[in-house]
């Protein structure tokens, strides 16, 4: 496994090419790049397209270009996660070595059922175990008649504290989740912990729907023997009805918006506190000066 040091501010934008950026992607992208820009850090686009049904090359090739049209630029040419799978291969074999790996064979029904229970402290939501005492020769039966099954880090409801950059101190206890599915993708868990330490990221900035996911990733940070870097979660987007904004939703991409890039540019600023009072920005780079993550709303904010 890669052991390279991230740099303190490197950053990175991580889109899965599943359709066009919405707003939301789009502002969470921009403060990834003034967060590393804005320290001298390197930023790189890493393309998440693992899910071979839903990822679309047409569809990377839009969000590069949207990218590129508010000013975002990166340092290296993406790298895409479907090519990638041998890493994705070293760190299970390491995963399998620790005996930290068990097959789950519970079917989405059985999932939501378990995950809908109480399971004391672990978050509401959460998987419990129900397959992890399943002796081994039972499982290898199951297997070896054809029953398909994911494989689960045995995550022994760990508790991870970390302090997130916007959001202050948080905490959580780890649930033993899926690090390859059921169909053999490996999954986001495992795919982005060996991505940014092989890239160096020293500074993960993302949606706050994904807050959620950092102690997982944390943990098997350390079960790797990876470096942990630092986390900044921007708060949603919400759309017209107050619900998360989506691709569906009106004007939400630049595309569908029908106005000058530079107009929605400043929008996307002013919700950022930067550029206030201004009706247009031309480039993300005339923000660098005036970025400061102290600035940034720690609520969710409609972008009209």
């Amino acid at each position: 496994m890669p052991r390279a040091e991230p740099t303190s501010h490197d950053g990175r934008f991580a889109p899965s090419p599943t359709g066009p950026l919405h707003l939301g992607s789009l502002r969470t992208a921009l403060v990834a790049w003034l967060a590393a820009r804005s320290q001298g850090g390197r930023f790189l686009v890493r393309i998440e397209d693992l899910d071979p049904q839903r990822s679309r090359a047409e569809f990377a090739a839009r969000q590069l270009a949207d990218l590129a049209a508010l000013g975002i630029d990166w340092d290296e040419p993406p790298v895409r996660q479907s090519e990638r799978r041998a890493l994705y291969d070293d760190a299970l074999a390491r995963l399998r070595e620790l005996d930290r790996l068990y097959p789950c064979f519970c079917s989405r029904a059985e999932i939501r059922e378990a995950a809908s229970a109480p399971h004391g402290e672990l978050p509401e939501g959460s998987y419990p175990g129900t397959c992890a005492s399943i002796p081994a020769a039972t499982a290898r039966r199951r297997i070896e008649a054809g029953e398909r099954f994911a494989l689960r880090l045995r995550a022994q409801r760990e508790r991870v504290d970390w302090q997130d950059r916007l959001l202050g101190a948080q905490t959580g206890v780890v649930d033993d989740f899926v690090v390859v599915r059921s169909d053999g993708v490996y999954a986001y868990q495992l795919a982005v912990v060996v991505d940014d330490a092989e890239q160096r990221i020293g500074e993960v900035v993302r949606g706050a729907d994904l807050a959620d996911s950092t102690p997982r990733q944390i943990l098997l940070q350390r079960l790797l023997a990876l470096p942990t870097p630092s986390y900044l979660h921007v708060p949603l987007v919400l759309g017209p009805t107050g619900a998360r904004l989506s691709k569906r939703d009106g004007a939400a991409t630049l595309a569908r918006r029908g106005e000058p890039v530079a107009e929605t540019l400043a929008l996307i600023a002013a919700s950022l506190g930067l550029a206030s009072g201004r009706a247009r920005v031309e480039h993300a780079s005339e923000l660098l000066s005036e970025f400061d993550v102290g600035a940034i709303p720690t609520h969710p904010v409609k972008l009209t």
